[in-house]
């Protein structure tokens, strides 16, 4: 869970306040002078605040890292060669904070080939991470299906998928995949997760009603 720049300068001692307040000005500083270049930069070429970004756990713990990278992302207005390039050159750790940050980059829809590297590995740090706000905006329907099945497979609960209840709603689809997949458990000796059981209650249940003006 990400925490606020608040809640970790209540946390972090003196020196670990003062090393953020330099990364995260460093961050802002590029944001401010390199954005118009942005577009010709090389992928390869990484601001100094990226160097800071790796160096998180280690400065202010590894209990805050997320929190601290995912504040360095947003200072710097992370463009998707940096978030592309922290993601592919990064720990486990590192790209789960490049996950869990997607969401408040002003990307679009451009970062989804990494949501999609995340859910086609079995660390469930990523996949958890994968399957947040942003893949629950810009994921398609079976992209998204497949997500929450993976989640079913990997053993990561479902509570970690964002807008699960509004997505899964009255999805046959994803009923239907469902049903396949208890009863591929259930063949094989294996019990049905009780997270399946979640899931299918909300794609059997009926769709919501279409907007009509609040008539």
């Amino acid at each position: 869970m990400l925490t606020s720049r608040k809640e970790l300068d209540a946390e972090l001692g003196g020196g670990a306040r003062a090393w953020l307040d330099e990364a995260l000005a460093e961050a802002a500083h590029d944001a401010a002078t390199e954005e118009a270049l942005r577009s010709g930069a090389s992928p390869y070429t990484s601001p100094p605040w990226e160097l800071r970004y790796a160096a998180a756990g280690r400065h202010c713990g590894q209990e805050h890292a997320d929190s601290v990278r995912s504040l360095l992302l947003i200072e710097a207005r992370a463009p998707l060669s940096s978030v592309t390039r922290l993601y592919e050159q990064g720990t486990a750790a590192e790209r789960r904070a490049v996950l869990l940050t997607l969401h408040l980059l002003d990307l679009g829809d451009t970062a989804l080939p990494l949501v999609e590297d995340a859910l086609r590995t079995n660390d469930t740090r990523l996949v958890a991470a994968a399957v947040g706000p942003y893949a629950a905006d810009h994921l398609d329907a079976h992209a998204w299906r497949h997500a929450v099945l993976k989640c079913l497979f990997t053993e990561v609960p479902v509570a970690a998928v964002a807008q699960l209840e509004s997505r899964a709603r009255g999805d046959a689809e994803l009923a239907r995949m469902l049903d396949d997949f208890a009863a591929e458990r259930t063949a094989a000796g294996r019990p049905v997760p009780e997270d399946l059981r979640t899931v299918l209650g909300h794609a059997l249940a009926l769709p919501a009603p279409a907007d009509e003006g609040g008539h």
